[in-house]
């Protein structure tokens, strides 16, 4: 801004009667008017009696900005929430927090945020009230609606807790019990039906402390994955000898005698999690399988680890598997791949892990399959490896998914088997790849709501929209899939009255239609608090004793924002089974292998709309705002491009065009574009800006889940002819030989200036 006003003049009219003189002075566009920028001051002379001022208050709740359900502190002065933090009694986060949780506060406050219902009237959205809004949905879902069974169907993210109990009941009323789908990007559910079969656990917990090395099959755990911050801390904590007893770190008494945790990596691009391992293999896609088999080869052969526990015709599958053979089909040298079979057999116990969307019809299953055969190899089950248990109460527990039941919901709209969909927590017209069709199978359905905080891609869809409320003004309790030592229960209370009277809670809106079809059950309660009190009260009854009162239980779990329940014993079992993995396959028309990264960060692209995200360095490249391919340094003198190049990524379904970004930690055979970006929609810092490379994903399933085998689209590549350039943070990785950094190993540290202590 211009301005040839000077600080004299400008402190004299910088009153109220001045504000107009200081505008004037401004070198500002003329469609800017003073009545534009007037906001209504008022005084905080006469507050709430709640309310102190400029004494922050914290509340504990439940972070909503990924299923994981971290626990956090919500600090708020003069009734507005400013900040956030980790809960440090949750031993889900035990008092960290995520980047993606910080930022959640740019969610509430966001500019764009729905504030009134919409309806489509004349082929477009216009604002109604909430009782218009209200009168609409109940004409549909209602006791007076003409509802045929099982033509009402409900896409939502994952959703656990009391309101998944409302929903399973509504969609009971409506005749549709089994119309629940539910849509997950970033999801593990190759991984669960693996540990379903060969464990009998679908989700067992990980004991870092005990692993003195782990070997991570694209497991993302510190990243994109059920539970980031939960795994981050025990790998920063326990694994890497900064601590090893949960009450201690949460004192800040850190115990350093214990010996540092090896991490092993292999995935074809790198992940926050190959970041921080001590070796990462660069793997060729889809053959993650044939490196777990190696590497068993190693053991038995090699170590002569004993493989009585094997049928014959696994010891025989393995043995195929000789050193040669694998190095040539997973491009990973020999020597590394023995020095991974070393480092498990003499640094037990070990845990492995296997992650990532699957890389073909045969590569995920079979390949999960294989690494949990190191598992049962290297003893592992019982000892890094534990039963989940039974959480005592399944009605709550999380309903959760991934990109089968988008396909299922897709194909049945399209087929003209729904009279009513509603879209709530997911945002699947932006998810969808586009050989699936979502908007046209979306668009056969004679009436469609979507429940969202935001004007995104489904929304523009939609016959009518229902604004939510935030996380930080709505109720409700969660029970997230990856429970630690200690199971619970999340609450979330809101910390702040909302900022728009006519937004809902999702909980209110459930209640209100099971209220209005006279389900039996659900008629005495006024809202949606007045269910949860009375849940509450049944727990009070069960895990207050005799001595605590229903109200001051209830205020117990309010301020610890938490109910801590016990979870009954189970067992694992450890069967190893023959898997079939299929030599991998060239193809000269498509050489590429496309692998559309998730991070812990834009996520999914739901974080896409919030700036402090958007400006926040990626992990691996330090891009911001936008998005970019990474490309090997071979690969990319290959193609003849160089960083900030523009290139074409085309596979069977479709093309996109980004910039280059060059570095070493991607195969030579695969191309990374990171998800987030390319919405069309959803708000101001997210439309229009990079590309969705979910977009031009293949329609290659995974044959025994149904799950898209992300993984698994081949493309090819082509140089466009222009240029752009790449935002990045910081400057160059490298040292050029100038020696400004010098690093040895943590083994000559230990022995020359480490004096023998730990060093973490």
């Amino acid at each position: 801004m211009s301005t040839k006003i000077n600080r004299r003049d400008f402190l004299k009219i910088m009153g109220w009667s001045g504000v107009g003189a200081a505008l004037a002075g401004c070198d500002m566009p003329s469609y800017v008017t003073l009545e534009e920028g007037r906001e209504t001051v008022t005084s905080y002379v006469h507050p709430e009696e709640f309310v102190i001022p400029g004494i922050g208050v914290r509340y504990a709740s439940t972070c909503q900005q990924c299923p994981a359900g971290c626990g956090l502190h919500a600090r708020v002065r003069e009734g507005r929430v400013l900040k956030v933090e980790g809960n440090p009694s949750s031993p889900i986060n035990r008092g960290k927090l995520c980047q993606m949780g910080q930022a959640g506060l740019q969610h509430h406050y966001n500019p764009d945020r729905l504030r009134r219902p919409l309806m489509r009237a004349g082929g477009r959205l216009q604002e109604i009230t909430w009782e218009q809004a209200e009168k609409l949905l109940l004409q549909r879902l209602g006791p007076e609606a003409s509802l045929k069974p099982g033509r009402v169907a409900w896409l939502t993210g994952t959703v656990s807790g009391h309101q998944a109990v409302l929903l399973d009941a509504l969609l009971e009323s409506l005749g549709s019990p089994e119309g629940h789908y539910v849509h997950e990007v970033v999801n593990d559910v190759v991984s669960q039906e693996v540990n379903r079969e060969l464990l009998g656990d679908p989700l067992p917990r990980y004991d870092f402390g005990a692993a003195r090395m782990i070997l991570s099959f694209g497991a993302d755990f510190l990243g994109a994955s059920v539970s980031p911050v939960h795994f981050a801390t025990e790998f920063g904590g326990r694994f890497r000898g900064v601590w090893n007893d949960p009450e201690a770190f949460r004192k800040g008494a850190f115990l350093p005698e214990r010996e540092r945790g090896v991490l092993v990596q292999a995935e074809p691009a790198m992940t926050l999690t190959g970041a921080n391992a001590d070796l990462w293999l660069a793997v060729r896609p889809g053959t993650e399988g044939v490196l777990a088999l190696g590497i068993a080869n190693a053991l038995l052969v090699k170590h002569r680890r004993d493989a009585s526990m094997l049928p014959e015709e696994v010891r025989r599958l393995v043995a195929r598997y000789d050193l040669d053979t694998v190095s040539g089909i997973t491009g990973v040298a020999g020597d590394l791949i023995v020095r991974t079979a070393t480092w498990l057999h003499e640094r037990t116990p070990s845990l492995v892990l296997a992650g990532g969307p699957a890389t073909g019809q045969e590569h995920g299953f079979q390949a999960a399959a294989a690494a949990m055969l190191l598992n049962i190899i290297l003893g592992n089950v019982g000892r890094t490896i534990l039963p989940s248990g039974e959480f005592p109460f399944p009605q709550l527990t999380p309903r959760r998914g991934g990109t089968g039941d988008l396909l299922a919901f897709a194909e049945k709209a399209s087929q003209g088997a729904v009279d009513v969909a509603v879209v709530s927590g997911t945002n699947p017209a932006y998810t969808a790849p586009a050989f699936v069709g979502f908007a046209e199978a979306f668009g056969k359905v004679p009436f469609k709501v979507v429940m969202t905080q935001f004007p995104d891609e489904t929304a523009q869809l939609a016959d009518l929209v229902l604004p939510l409320r935030s996380p930080y003004e709505d109720w409700g309790t969660h029970v997230a899939a990856y429970q630690a030592e200690r199971a619970v229960i999340g609450m979330q209370q809101p910390v702040m009255t909302p900022l728009y009277e006519e937004t809902r809670g999702f909980g209110d809106i459930l209640l209100s239609l099971l209220k209005a079809r006279a389900v039996e059950g659900y008629q005495g309660f006024a809202d949606y608090y007045a269910y949860l009190r009375h849940a509450f009260a049944t727990f009070a009854q069960e895990f207050g004793g005799e001595a605590v009162g229903e109200e001051a239980f209830w205020r117990r779990v309010l301020q610890e924002g938490q109910l801590r329940v016990p979870r009954r014993p189970g067992r694992l079992q450890a069967k190893a089974v023959p898997v079939r993995l299929p030599e991998p396959r060239a193809d000269t028309e498509f050489p590429f292998h496309l692998v559309p990264a998730a991070r812990l960060g834009l996520w999914d692209g739901r974080h896409a709309n919030i700036p402090w995200l958007q400006e926040a360095p990626d992990q691996i490249t330090k891009v911001v705002w936008g998005s970019w391919a990474e490309l090997h340094p071979r690969t990319a003198q290959r193609l003849g491009v160089e960083e900030g190049d523009v290139i074409r990524i085309t596979s069977p379904q479709g093309s996109i065009e980004t910039r280059v970004y060059i570095h070493k930690g991607i195969h030579p055979e695969a191309v990374a574009v990171p998800m987030g970006q390319g919405h069309e929609a959803y708000g101001r810092y997210a439309q229009g800006r990079g590309v969705n490379p979910l977009k031009i994903v293949d329609a290659v399933r995974e044959a025994r889940t149904g799950e898209l085998a992300l993984f698994g689209t081949r493309v090819q590549i082509t140089k466009v002819g222009r240029r752009e350039r790449l935002v990045r943070m910081g400057g160059a990785e490298t040292q050029h030989g100038r020696k400004l950094v010098a690093t040895i190993t943590a083994d000559v540290y230990r022995r020359s200036e480490g004096g023998g202590e730990h060093v973490a």
